[in-house]
C-alpha cells in the first residue's frame, strides 16, 4: 500500500518507490523460477503511465519472457488499486533482466 511517507512534493508516489516494488516482485519470480539467488542487472523501457495516489495498493504482475544460460528477461506490470477497494488501473510496465549468481555472486546457469 502507498503510503504517505513514499509521496514527492505534489502528493503522488516516487516513481522510484513503484520501480523497488516491481523489483521485488520480479526478484521473486526470478528467484522461484531459478530457485536461487537473482540479481537485477538491467530495467528497460520503464515507462509511467498514471500516477500512484496514497491509500492505493500496487499489485504487480510478472510474466517470464525468456531464459538464457544465466540471466532472464521478466516482463512487469503494475496496476494500481484505487483506495484500497476501487477500479484497478494499469499505472507502469518494464522489462527487467536478472542473472543467477551463486554465492560469491559469480554467474550460474538458470536450471533447465
Amino acid at each position: 500500500m502507498a503510503m504517505p511517507a513514499d509521496t514527492n512534493a505534489a502528493g503522488d508516489i516516487f516513481g522510484g518507490w513503484v520501480l523497488s516494488q516491481m523489483d521485488l516482485a520480479g526478484g521473486i519470480a526470478a528467484g522461484q523460477r531459478a530457485s536461487a539467488r537473482v540479481v537485477t542487472i538491467a530495467v528497460d523501457g520503464m515507462k509511467f503511465i498514471r500516477p500512484v495516489h496514497v491509500g492505493d495498493v500496487l499489485c504487480v504482475y510478472t510474466d517470464i519472457m525468456r531464459v538464457g544460460n544465466t540471466s532472464m528477461e521478466i516482463k512487469l506490470e503494475a496496476w494500481a488499486l484505487r483506495h484500497r477497494f476501487g477500479i484497478r488501473e494499469k499505472v507502469t510496465e518494464a522489462q527487467f533482466t536478472f542473472v543467477c549468481v551463486d554465492d560469491n555472486g559469480r554467474p550460474i546457469p538458470v536450471p533447465k
